[in-house]
């Protein structure tokens, strides 16, 4: 059925609720595209070309422009991503007649390795909180989870109380698209929290709160609050050029599988789903043994 009006907005707001509704993807995610869709809207403005004009040469000029302005592999790669689900969508919805990604590729990622600490950068970072005052106890707990299970901003931010299990060391994150995970959780970060809890969030006096971490005013924490956090404390441990909470998130992954942990289930813990998205981690693994080898062996 052909909708009633076959411009670029209203193709765009349709697909966002789309993606929204019956994809139920996560909003992080809907921005990402809403971003990545509103760059070709703009492109496509510029140019005057109607949205039921675009053909493959159209978006290869789009996406070599984004390239030159110096965009990254990977997020290249999700903008040629967002690009075929949104014109798959415009297809199928009577926007345009013919798909025109459908020979679009994708270009390659897996040169683009993630960053991530050393194990003495993290424990570094982990100390760096200061223990003797409740919101570094606060502070503590919130990093140790956060690289202790491996989360993203917006998990730990709307981690909930109930959702931590002490005793048995998990915790339920509910993670990308509403779907849920169960993640180990260690002894390091279980003692801070259990501190937290007894020391630290009784000041806020925020009982009836359900999220974990709250800020000094009892209210839950913002990713930019977070992001912030973060910032302080990698600042006081020499690593603010390096950190951001994803920085942790890679880092729990690659400690992980560099002491033998299979791929798999670092992908269950990571809440990927597909395993192709944990693979990075592999070469990360095998870039530092490539660095060992051609440092300590003698034929190299």
């Amino acid at each position: 059925m052909k909708p009633p009006a076959a411009s670029q907005e209203a193709a765009q707001r349709l697909f966002l609720e789309y993606l929204a509704v019956e994809k139920g993807l996560a909003a992080n995610t809907v921005q990402s595209y809403a971003r990545d869709i509103g760059k070709l809207a703009d492109f496509l403005k510029a140019r005057r070309v109607a949205l039921a004009r675009v053909s493959e040469e159209t978006l290869a000029s789009f996406i070599q422009g984004e390239s030159r302005a110096g965009l990254s592999a990977r997020s290249m790669a999700r903008l040629v991503s967002a690009l075929r689900s949104f014109f798959r969508f415009c297809a199928l919805s009577g926007f345009v007649r013919q798909d025109p990604t459908a020979r679009l590729t994708t270009p390659s990622t897996w040169l683009t390795l993630p960053k991530f600490l050393t194990v003495d950068e993290a424990g570094a970072l982990l100390q760096a909180p200061d223990a003797a005052k409740p919101r570094g106890v606060r502070d503590r707990a919130m990093l140790e989870v956060l690289y202790g299970a491996g989360l993203r901003v917006s998990e730990l931010a709307s981690l909930r109380r109930d959702d931590v299990n002490l005793a048995d060391g998990f915790l339920l994150c509910r993670g990308k698209g509403g779907k849920e995970r169960i993640v180990p959780l260690g002894r390091s970060a279980c003692d801070a929290v259990r501190r937290y809890l007894a020391e630290a969030r009784p000041l806020d006096d925020a009982d009836e709160r359900e999220e974990l971490f709250l800020s000094r005013r009892g209210r839950p924490f913002t990713r930019q609050g977070v992001w912030k956090m973060l910032r302080d404390h990698a600042a006081r441990s020499g690593l603010a050029a390096k950190i951001s909470p994803h920085v942790l998130r890679h880092s729990f992954a690659t400690h992980l599988l560099e002491r033998g942990a299979d791929l798999r289930s670092v992908q269950l813990m990571l809440g990927h789903s597909q395993i192709t998205t944990t693979q990075i981690y592999t070469h990360v693994s095998r870039e530092r043994l490539r660095r060992v080898y051609d440092r300590f062996h003698p034929r190299a």
